[in-house]
């Protein structure tokens, strides 16, 4: 995807800050569609297609989170969060809802730009390697790549966005130790060293859901001192 033709949807109640937003964009030739109200951002959603969304957690209606529970309920649209508190455990719950960065407030519009494009180099990159092969099979557990769905012993499991997420990159780099820098990189980009320990949680959430024991892996082993490496036979 060309990213200088992209358009981006921002969430916010701040008006002024909307603006601002669109004017800056504009020169980056972003076009900027902006509401000021949940219920108002869905709608333009489901109209305007956008090819990102930056969301503010703090809104009328009902708060961020909820919001990104109900895009990413049939969507994998990019989400970028935004929040005034700056609390490590909004940006650890908005990662582990899918969101794909986080900026507290106040930030510099040059830095949210830049932001943006780490966010489209990463899914372009990722959308290039869906094509490859759309759908691995080893031993009960079935993963497509195109639909973002997983299957154990023929059902789907109920994976969240990040799970999906590092489900896929463990196999992408099947028989290979990786590291929790390399895992956290890949999962959230620039800037989120301080929240490798989230990867732990959400590496354990993982095997929950795929039934792996942990002292006698079928998929997942831990590499101790290091980190984890996908086994799964096909």
């Amino acid at each position: 995807m060309d990213d200088m033709q992209a358009k981006i949807l921002i969430i916010d109640d701040d008006k002024k800050l909307n603006q601002r937003l669109k004017r800056y964009l504009k020169k980056f030739n972003y076009e900027a569609i902006t509401a000021t109200r949940p219920s108002e951002g869905l709608e333009k959603l489901e109209k305007k297609n956008p090819d990102l969304i930056i969301l503010d957690i703090m809104l009328p209606e009902r708060d961020g989170f909820e919001v990104i529970k109900e895009i990413r309920e049939d969507k994998d649209i990019p989400v970028i969060m935004l929040s005034a508190r700056g609390e490590v455990t909004d940006r650890v719950l908005g990662l582990e809802l899918g969101s794909d960065d986080y900026i507290p407030k106040p930030f510099e519009p040059r830095e949210l730009v830049a932001r943006i494009q780490t966010v489209f180099r990463r899914k372009s990159s990722n959308n290039i390697s869906n094509k490859d092969q759309d759908i691995e099979k080893f031993k009960d557990l079935k993963v497509d790549y195109g639909t973002r769905k997983a299957f154990l012993n023929g059902k789907e499991i109920d994976l969240t966005h990040k799970e999906f997420q590092l489900l896929k990159i463990l196999i992408k780099n099947k028989g290979k130790a990786l590291d929790r820098d390399f895992l956290m990189n890949e999962l959230k980009g620039a800037d989120w060293e301080v929240y490798d320990r989230s990867i732990d949680v959400l590496l354990s959430r993982l095997r929950q859901k795929l039934n792996d024991d942990p002292n006698e892996p079928e998929y997942i082993e831990t590499v101790w001192g290091y980190g984890y490496m996908f086994i799964g036979e096909n």
